[in-house]
């Protein structure tokens, strides 16, 4: 290493505090730290020459590959023009009003009105503020909890933490809140019933839903808060008819539908909306991350008609709504999100990446469905999860004290890829950008295939398992 990156390495160890981060270990350097600094296409590069492909487009955002100078134009004209004004009490701009009638146009049918702020996790807290004003307004003070579900992420603040349904993110930070429960996650894999079909077992998460809401009360439940597909849980998509079953239990009870697109919005996986790709019908829809590329921090409520005319109604009684972001409808956000539509319209991103996530699903089935220790092989679109096992046929996982997802993960680093261990199991992500071309594909496999391999090799060497 470098004198210059070292010594960039050690500030950043002593003034930094990272994310998601064993904050002992990287401040006294037993984490290594990376200065990334340059990026194109799918690939990043740091300050010492290491280069990868980026498989997980940064956290599932830069789906028009990185590098793009027509972002960064887009962005710079409108700075020139206007960097900053606040949409409070009736202001906007130009690119707000462009990007507003944009989105609502791509998204499901019965949607109303997009309200802005700059990250999922702020918009996940917009939600709540939503629904909980939505029910004061209908005289239903009671109707006030969300259910969300294990394994979901919506968020690490302390609304959309506790929305969030992985102990990570709860433990030691007295979450979740009492409003916040959770319901069994559609996660086929994990069924403990190996002979349930998909749509039985569809049918039995709507059970135990409708099961919740009665123990609940349905006059205490308000909303369900869920991903199209599983994301930070496991990238895990639904089974079979498991969104027309939940759907049937909220009509049931008056429950809204809060559909968070934060991954799948945009093109993921090669449908505008998760929403539209399951027919989910939601009242409401959180977006972010594809929405620019994460060429600027932006996010967005969908508000819809139900929901909206409510509001409405309630500003006439209550007077202006309480609610904003000194940062809300920033131009520069919108202008980012203008151009990043603009390439994904101009490039088919969205078809392209139906075609070729279909090409990304097959290319791993064909290569790891045999896989000795690949318990299950799954995605849709330009997602995709590996799940580790120690015995396939009971689907048998292994002694998490092996971190064998993390050592896989690391081998990948090494080989010049990057692919996520996901959080709470054994799990290595794949979610490229939407540019990739069939041919990256099969590199990305074949470096994840070899980075498997040498991992399995080195816990049969080490004695630590055995085939069966």
């Amino acid at each position: 290493m470098d004198k210059h990156t070292q010594h960039l390495l050690e500030i950043d160890r002593q003034r930094v505090f990272h994310a998601s981060t064993h904050l002992k270990q990287y401040a006294h350097g037993e984490l290594a730290g990376r200065i990334i600094t340059h990026a194109k296409g799918i690939r990043i590069q740091d300050s010492v020459g290491n280069e990868w492909i980026d498989a997980f487009a940064g956290l599932y955002c830069v789906n028009i590959g990185y590098g793009r100078e027509e972002m960064a134009e887009a962005i710079y004209e409108q700075a020139k023009k206007l960097a900053y004004y606040h949409t409070y009490v009736g202001h906007t701009n130009e690119a707000l009003i462009q990007l507003s009638d944009r989105i609502i146009a791509m998204a499901p049918e019965g949607m109303s009105k997009v309200y802005y702020g700059m990250s999922g996790s702020d918009a996940n807290e917009t939600q709540l503020k939503l629904v909980w004003y939505y029910n004061n307004l209908l005289g239903r003070p009671d109707k006030k909890k969300i259910i969300s579900r294990d394994r979901g992420y919506h968020g690490s603040s302390i609304a959309s933490g506790s929305m969030t349904g992985l102990p990570l993110f709860h433990a030691h930070f007295d979450l979740p809140l009492d409003r916040i429960k959770h319901t069994i996650a559609p996660y086929y894999y994990h069924r403990q019933d190996s002979d349930m079909s998909e749509q039985q077992f569809s049918d039995y998460c709507a059970e135990q839903l409708e099961a919740m809401i009665l123990q609940e009360g349905p006059d205490t439940v308000a909303a369900m808060i869920a991903e199209p597909v599983l994301g930070t849980g496991g990238i895990v998509p639904p089974p079979q008819g498991y969104w027309a079953a939940i759907r049937r239990v909220l009509d049931k009870y008056d429950v809204l539908l809060i559909a968070d697109e934060v991954v799948c919005g945009f093109g993921r996986i090669g449908s505008p909306f998760g929403s539209i790709y399951y027919d989910m019908r939601p009242d409401l829809i959180t977006v972010a991350k594809g929405l620019t590329s994460a060429y600027q921090p932006l996010s967005g409520v969908i508000v819809g008609y139900k929901v909206w005319q409510a509001l409405e109604q309630g500003t006439e009684e209550w007077g202006a709504f309480g609610h904003g972001y000194t940062y809300s409808g920033h131009p520069l956000g919108a202008a980012a999100a203008n151009c990043n539509l603009d390439i994904i319209e101009r490039e088919n991103l969205i078809q392209y990446a139906a075609d070729t996530g279909q090409y990304l699903q097959q290319k791993m089935q064909q290569v790891f469905a045999e896989h000795p220790i690949v318990g299950d092989s799954r995605g849709v679109g330009m997602l995709h999860a590996l799940e580790f096992s120690a015995d396939k046929q009971h689907r048998t996982a292994f002694d998490p004290n092996l971190k064998v997802g993390p050592q896989i993960a690391a081998a990948c680093m090494d080989a010049g890829l990057i692919a996520r261990a996901m959080p709470h199991g054994d799990i290595l992500g794949f979610a490229p950008p939407l540019v990739t071309t069939k041919d990256e594909i099969d590199i990305m496999v074949d470096k994840a295939h070899q980075s498997i391999n040498k991992v399995m090799d080195a816990l049969v060497t080490s004695k630590q398992w055995q085939a069966r």
